[in-house]
């Protein structure tokens, strides 16, 4: 994934999404009339404004998977938004593009914030940004309100330059731990853990997944018995959580952060980037019959606890 400047072969893909309901049942703007026209009009104006700043969030395969923005670039604050393809949704790209543009604007724009709005009727929105951590502003200047007169029942949220977001201490009731990291001045960095010190468990099995294409979801599985710590020492992986406390995802790109796994968890892996690597320090040797495949057998398993 990256982002790069809109490109007139985007307009399809792009006229895609204004024209997909799922995407844009939400939004505040009418996309149904747009026109491939409309499409190569506005991209071709985002190469020279100055107080807007529109992105292509792409695969590694360089096709077209969202637009991201700053608009309103002033003052040193900016507002983000940011519609991506059905075919994107659930994949990474929303995050990527949201993280990628947030470093732009602290950055190599220098901004102070970024703003935004999503109404409270579009529940995924609300949920993703929500689960991200981002809060709620209670306090908009009038000058942005202006812009949504006459729109009701808007969530506001903003972040400001070296605010911390997305940090989580549990996912599924699954404790996110902060790997011991020393940094060397232009050496990188040297990070461990210790069984029965980081760890609550003594460490019996090491093994890593690698050269996995991106796109491609691995694990569909739990364990009843066996413990392990996950994390990616290289790239971007998706973890999705599965327990009695619910089902939540994470994205594992921070070498220095890892998921501990100590209760019967069905987890599934998606690579957001080709590559990445998923290391497991597991608390007891391979036994198949810890192992529950099927997801109905998962669930009756857990129901029973």
């Amino acid at each position: 994934m990256r982002l790069r400047k809109l490109e007139r072969k985007d307009a399809p893909l792009m006229l895609e999404w204004m024209h997909d309901k799922s995407v844009v049942g939400d939004l505040r703007t009418d996309f149904s009339q747009k026109t491939i026209e409309d499409v190569v009009k506005f991209i071709e104006l985002s190469w020279e404004s100055n107080t807007n700043l529109h992105l292509a969030v792409v695969s590694d395969e360089d096709i077209y998977m969202g637009t991201v923005s700053l608009k309103y670039i002033e003052e040193g604050s900016a507002e983000f938004a940011i519609a991506v393809r059905s075919e994107a949704m659930r994949h990474g790209y929303s995050w990527f593009g949201m993280t990628e543009i947030l470093k732009k604007a602290f950055y190599e724009l220098n901004l102070e914030s970024v703003y935004w709005c999503v109404s409270r009727s579009n529940k995924r929105a609300v949920r993703f940004y929500d689960k991200h951590n981002f809060h709620e502003v209670l306090d908009m200047p009038s000058k942005v309100l202006a812009r949504y007169q006459g729109i009701e029942n808007l969530k506001w949220y903003s972040v400001l330059k070296g605010d911390e977001y997305n940090i989580r201490e549990f996912v599924s009731g699954c404790k996110v731990i902060h790997i011991n990291t020393i940094p060397t001045v232009n050496a990188g960095e040297l990070s461990f853990f210790e069984g029965t010190h980081e760890i609550s468990f003594d460490i019996k099995r090491i093994y890593y997944i690698s050269k996995v294409p991106e796109g491609v979801r691995r694990g569909f599985h739990a364990h009843k018995e066996l413990k392990q710590l996950l994390f990616c020492p290289y790239g971007r992986i998706q973890l999705v959580l599965e327990n009695q406390h619910g089902r939540e995802e994470i994205e594992l790109s921070d070498p220095s952060i890892g998921v501990v796994i100590e209760e019967c968890t069905w987890r599934e892996m998606l690579w957001l980037q080709k590559d990445s690597v998923l290391c497991v320090a597991a608390s007891d040797y391979y036994r198949i019959e810890d192992y529950i495949r099927d997801y109905y057998e998962f669930k009756g398993f857990i129901n029973k606890i």
